[in-house]
């Protein structure tokens, strides 16, 4: 049984965290990559960090979904967002997400992108071992493994909501 994000300690990160899980990818590369493909929300930030580090021009974004009141085993995945085939067809494309945790996502967007015909590698800031779905398969770069619920510096906490009709406190 996998433990739920709510039973794990969490970890907040900053910014300089941050600079230091990419300054620990950054040498792990093999070759150069034709393109980026981020998942969002979660890669966007580390995949624009990589982009920038390695002078890489194609960056993609691909979303997928799964049905959260589907057991995650049994779950079939919805793709809002992918390139097109073309766009990835014979290049040699890096994956990006901020965190392997069940590694649904992150199978699911590199067997999309091999099925038409890229060579997809795949990068993490955080690889969780504990709760991955996919017991032969883990990312192929990552910045660090982790027990924990990873707060990164760009999720911002969801603030109270002011009741319906309220109007802001005037400073008079």
């Amino acid at each position: 049984m996998l433990p739920q994000t709510d039973d794990l300690s969490r970890e907040y990160l900053t910014w300089d965290d941050i600079d230091a899980l990419i300054d620990h990818l950054l040498p792990q590369f093999r070759g150069e990559f034709d393109g980026l493909l981020i998942i969002t929300r979660g890669g966007l930030v580390p995949g624009g960090y990589l982009a920038e580090a390695m002078g890489i021009d194609r960056v993609f974004t691909a979303a997928v979904h799964f049905d959260s009141s589907v057991d995650p085993k049994l779950a079939w995945p919805m793709f809002t967002q992918f390139p097109d085939d073309a766009l990835l067809h014979g290049r040699r494309i890096l994956i990006v997400d901020d965190i392997w945790a069940t590694g649904l996502n992150m199978i699911t967007v590199q067997s999309r992108a091999i099925a038409v015909g890229a060579d997809a590698e795949t990068a993490v800031l955080h690889y969780r071992p504990g709760s991955n779905l996919c017991p032969h398969a883990g990312p192929d770069y990552y910045g660090a493994i982790t027990d924990r619920y990873i707060v990164y510096p760009w999720e911002v906490p969801q603030l109270p909501q002011a009741p319906t009709g309220a109007w802001p406190i005037s400073p008079d």
